[in-house]
Parts: structure tokens; sequence; C-alpha cells
């Protein structure tokens, strides 16, 4: 039987407090489960902002989406986590990756190093987080045992091993970045190429006595009547892609409410997604959407 559905929106956009305090409060009140945060330069610090997410609601639980792993020392990262899930009441979701922007690295002056360096960075703390957080002695202590979720974002295949090995929730972002692009640019792949990687997944979490939950990041949600005309827009940035497949491209939902809705289930029912994130300026669009899938 598939896993029920629960959604959450990645708040990226800075704020005065009463400000940050309504935008949460209007996540709750369309029934978002879960606030998120991202981790890029220019964009609010990710703990004290869901510190203060969590002073403005009651319900929806809290995480970072993710955090990049290389602007982290797993130690530093540690006390965070654990200092976070307490002023949250229990409420954190710990979602982490490699960092894929080399950008940040070079304003931070901080490496930013190979792939194979980043994931191996990624692992060395995410088994630092796990050691830390378990030991009874470790102060400040979390809410949560026997620990904080943890959710990673992954394509490749190391990075899908890693995330069968710890994550309770593994993230799909349905596109990888332009090689070479300083800025992290996305490349959308195609619903076939999604299909190898959550199958290359499954068969590296083949052994995991409980499944995970999967993810999957949408990056535009457009409630029309014209499909067409919706995805106009992108074709000059895809021009791999025909129209038909962008439209087939899980992290693009385009058409009614009831198109949109049963594209959403047919993914379920193909790639296993039960967690649907969505992007800051498409909360509110999506907020029908999310009330139509509940009524099922």
């Amino acid at each position: 039987m598939s896993r029920p559905f629960r959604f959450g929106v990645n708040l990226m956009a800075s704020a005065p407090a009463d400000e940050w305090s309504a935008k949460c409060r209007r996540a709750e009140e369309l029934g978002y489960d879960v606030i998120l945060v991202p981790d890029h330069l220019g964009m609010p610090a990710p703990f004290p902002a869901l510190v203060a997410a969590a002073g403005a609601t009651e319900r929806p639980r809290l995480g970072t989406f993710v955090l990049n792993a290389g602007l982290w020392n797993p130690a530093l990262l540690a006390r965070e986590v654990a200092t976070t899930d307490a002023l949250t009441g229990g409420r954190l979701e710990l979602g982490l990756g490699t960092g894929y922007v080399r950008a940040e690295h070079d304003a931070a002056g901080l490496p930013f190093g190979s792939p194979g360096e980043r994931v191996d960075h990624l692992r060395r703390t995410v088994e630092e987080l796990e050691r830390l957080l378990a030991d009874e002695e470790y102060q400040p202590r979390p809410v949560q045992r026997p620990g904080v979720p943890l959710l990673i974002g992954a394509n490749g295949d190391r990075m899908l091993e890693l995330t069968a090995r710890h994550a309770a929730v593994a993230a799909f972002t349905g596109a990888r970045t332009v090689r070479g692009s300083a800025t992290g640019q996305p490349a959308p792949i195609t619903a076939e190429e999604l299909d190898g990687r959550v199958a290359r997944y499954r068969e590296l979490a083949a052994g995991r006595e409980e499944p995970a939950e999967l993810n999957l990041l949408v990056q535009t949600v457009v409630v029309t009547e014209d499909r067409e005309a919706a995805v106009r827009p992108l074709l000059e940035h895809v021009p791999h892609l025909t129209t038909d497949q962008v439209l087939e491209l899980p992290i693009f939902l385009a058409g009614t409410l009831e198109q949109i809705t049963a594209q959403v289930r047919a993914q379920r029912e193909r790639y296993g997604f039960t967690y649907l994130t969505v992007l800051e300026p498409y909360m509110e669009a999506f907020a029908p959407v999310m009330r139509a899938l509940r009524e099922v």
C-alpha cells in the first residue's frame, strides 16, 4: 500500500520577523506538512529561520532542504542540529546534500572539490552526526530519539548508496547540474532517466528494514487550461526536449486542477513519490492540488 501524501514548501526569500512569521503561518493554514529552508548564500540562514518558524506555527514539521555539507564542519553541525531540534520541540527534519554551487564556496573561501570529494565529505558528515547524536552523553541533547530524521538529496550512484544506507527520506531533484556551471544551473532529466535513478535506488535499498519515503522537488506549478502554452517559456532552456517530453517531466506540474492531481497520482504509481516539495513562489498555486489529493 502506498504511503499517504506529504507536502513541503521551501521558503527561500528573506523577510523581517513579522513577515517571516506570517509567511510560515500561511503555509500552515494552507495545509503544508513541512516548512523547509534551503542553504544558499543570499537566502535565510537555515537554523534560526526554522526556530522562528516553530515559534509562529504549531503543526508543521521543520526541515532543511538541503544543507550544503561542504559549508559545515560535522561537529559544529551536530550542535546546530541538536539545539534546533530542542528549540523546535522535536519537529526538525535534517536534509543534507553535497552542495553544487561553486560560486558559493568561492565566496565563503571554502574548497569546492571534485564530485567524489564532496560525496566523501557528506559521508563523513552523516557518519559523524549519527555517532555524536546517538551518544547519550552528548550535549546539547536533541529531543527526537533515536535521532532527527535524515533526508538526503541524491542522483549519482554513490549518493544513492549513501541514501539507501542512512536516510529516512530519499530526495530526487529530477535534474542534474549543467557541467561547468559555477552557479549550479540545473538541467532536467527525462522521465525515463528518472525511472532509472529510482530503480537504482531501489536496488541499493533492497535490504532496508523499513522502506524510505521518496521525495520529489517540484520546480514549477502552473494551474491553467492550456498546458502547452505553459510549457513554451521553458522550451528555450531545454532544447533537447520536445513539448510532450517537458509535459511529462515530474518536476513540472501544469494543467487544470484535475490534470495536475492526476499527474501526481500517476507519478506516485510510477516512481513511488509520496512526499512532494514545492518552491515558495508556488506555495499558493499548489494548495488546491494538496486539498484535492487528500480528498481521495
